[in-house]
Order: C-alpha cells, then structure tokens, then sequence
C-alpha cells in the first residue's frame, strides 16, 4: 500500500471512530465493553467538535471520498446530537 492510501485509510478511520465515540456518548449505540447504554451529550459534543476541527484544518487536503464521508458523518452526528437535547427538554418538562 501506498504511503498516501495508508495516511488516507489512517484519517478516515479516525474519523470514524470518532463518530462511534459521539454515537455511543449521545447514547445511540452500547459500550461495546460494558454492552451498556450510556449518556454524556458533554462528550458527544466534545467528539463531535473535534470531527468539525479536522474538517476545517483538512480544507483543500481532503480526496472527494474524504469530504463526502466526512460531511456525511458530521450531519449525522449533528442531527442524532440535536434529537437527543430535545429529548432530553422534552424529559425535563414532563418532571417539571
């Protein structure tokens, strides 16, 4: 493999863990080691923000696969993130 295909698997893998991280902090998927659902929007958008980083600090340095998975995935998380704070709004009415 090509030194420029390993660094661009290498980014994009890192992209995507990121983005099991933010799903699994938002909740929407299980610690795979706990197999249990947990929440932290705090984190999520910590994750989340870094992907938004490396979006902008790659500007002009990104492979057309590159920019599509990551807009991709940047409206994915930003969409499952915005869902979970209305659901939990929607929670803290109904206790209130």
């Amino acid at each position: 493999m090509a030194e420029q295909e390993k660094i661009n698997e290498y980014f994009l893998s890192l992209v995507f863990s990121l983005s099991a991280a933010a799903m699994q902090q938002m909740g929407k998927i299980s610690n795979p080691i706990t197999n249990k659902t947990e929440k932290n929007l705090e984190q999520a958008k910590v994750s989340i923000d870094i992907i938004e980083m490396l979006f902008e600090k790659t500007k002009g340095n990104r492979t057309a696969e590159e920019n599509k998975f990551l807009l991709s995935t940047l409206s994915d998380l930003q969409l499952n993130f915005v869902d979970e704070l209305d659901k939990d709004s929607k929670k803290e009415h109904r206790t209130n």
